[in-house]
């Protein structure tokens, strides 16, 4: 394949990515507890099949950005939000342990503490 076709088609490959991590970051910023997700791309060699000299683009998912967001007050009594660096742990749908940053709490029918989500909130004693 020639040279500047494969770069080409790898370089829309990579936007088509970061089209959609940018959509979902965009859709989702409103969402309580909701963090970015954040992509860089890099220009690597092709080493492969004696291709020496060409390039491709390729995504790297740079991680998630953790930083504070926007604390609001909403007036319900339950809701929490964490100031800095740290999660809430759950209990996700297959009864796993997992974390968020989502603070919109209530108390379930059953008394259980549960997220907006209604993950069981999970604690030490």
């Amino acid at each position: 394949m020639d040279q500047v076709l494969y770069a080409a088609m790898s370089g829309a490959r990579q936007i088509e990515r970061a089209q959609a991590v940018h959509s979902n970051n965009l859709a989702n910023a409103s969402t309580t507890g909701f963090r970015a997700d954040l992509l860089s791309f890099a220009s690597l060699p092709l080493t492969a099949n004696d291709k020496t000299g060409q390039i491709y683009s390729q995504a790297r998912r740079g991680g998630v950005d953790f930083s504070s967001g926007m604390i609001r007050t909403t007036g319900a009594e339950l809701d929490v939000a964490i100031n800095g660096s740290g999660f809430i742990a759950v209990q996700d749908k297959n009864g796993k342990e997992a974390y968020t940053r989502a603070g919109d709490l209530r108390i379930s029918p059953a008394g259980i503490l549960e997220t907006g989500a209604g993950h069981a909130v999970l604690g030490n004693g």
